[in-house]
């Protein structure tokens, strides 16, 4: 195994998901109103999606299909309008949390879960040409290219998950009643910003 380009693959992906994105605004958001295992379970389906999206990437590169762009962005309108549906929902909890907080109904069923995380990590597939870019730059740190996309591909699900559970890590330390609203508000209004500016370029994208 070549290990400085292994070690370069790590550091990549590390600073790729570390970056904030409609993943880690769910992860957040989750963890804040519905708790640490709840969250854990989100970022499980985040995993699982992206594990979709490294096979379907995998396949491509494999056989050098052609991937219609008008069907990509048709689909990443609707992760966007499911992602803007999350985020309203968010919004709308975080906005009614004082009222129901006051009269004693409280709730901390809040957002996410497995299934929820798994269509936000799904929901954009042109995620598929990222991969499709990213993989073969450092597809040569073994001698096949099979032992190289499942070493790629359990490196990037653990760095993923590894980040994304620090994130929880960090929300449960600093947890209250009023960081969490706040937390929810926004991690609700980012994932609001991505759905909307996802909207704009995709219908661009569909009338050019």
């Amino acid at each position: 195994m070549n290990t400085a380009l292994t070690l370069t693959y790590a550091l990549t992906v590390l600073l790729l998901i570390a970056t904030p994105g409609p993943v880690v605004a769910l992860i957040v958001n989750t963890a804040a109103a519905s708790g640490s295992r709840k969250a854990i379970f989100t970022a499980v389906g985040t995993n699982w999606a992206s594990l979709v999206l490294i096979g379907a990437a995998a396949w491509v590169i494999l056989t050098s299909a052609a991937i219609d762009k008008t069907w990509l962005s048709a689909m990443s309108l609707l992760g966007c309008l499911f992602i803007g549906h999350i985020a309203v929902g968010t919004l709308k909890d975080a906005l009614q949390a004082p009222a129901a907080e006051a009269s004693g109904e409280a709730s901390r069923a809040g957002r996410g879960g497995l299934w929820q995380g798994f269509m936000v990590g799904i929901s954009n597939p042109k995620d598929i040409i990222f991969f499709i870019a990213f993989f073969p730059q450092f597809i040569q740190i073994t001698e096949s290219f099979g032992k190289s996309m499942v070493v790629l591909s359990l490196l990037w699900v653990f760095i993923d998950f590894a980040v994304l559970s620090l994130y929880i890590f960090a929300i449960g330390k600093i947890a209250s009643q009023r960081s969490n609203r706040l937390i929810s508000l926004a991690s609700g209004v980012a994932l609001l910003l991505i759905a909307t500016g996802g909207l704009l370029y995709n219908l661009k994208e569909l009338a050019s």
